[in-house]
């Protein structure tokens, strides 16, 4: 039996000081088939630097532009 996927977003915005704890606690679960849509919201500080030190193909980077 395929146990169903679940998509966890993780909305950031400048948040590289509890990112990479964030998506490691994700990946530490008991339950393994999850997809992460990760999306930055603006951000100009490292949360793109620090997301990609975890090359996964679980996770899938949005970036949104600030509309005003």
């Amino acid at each position: 039996m395929n146990e169903p996927l679940v998509s966890i977003i993780v909305n950031c915005h400048n948040g590289e000081k509890y990112l990479e704890k964030c998506i490691q606690s994700i990946f530490s679960q008991e339950y393994k088939n999850w997809e992460i849509i990760f999306v930055d919201n603006c951000s100009e500080d490292n949360s793109y630097i620090i997301l990609n030190k975890f090359d996964n193909l679980k996770i899938n980077y949005f970036y949104l532009k600030n509309k005003i």
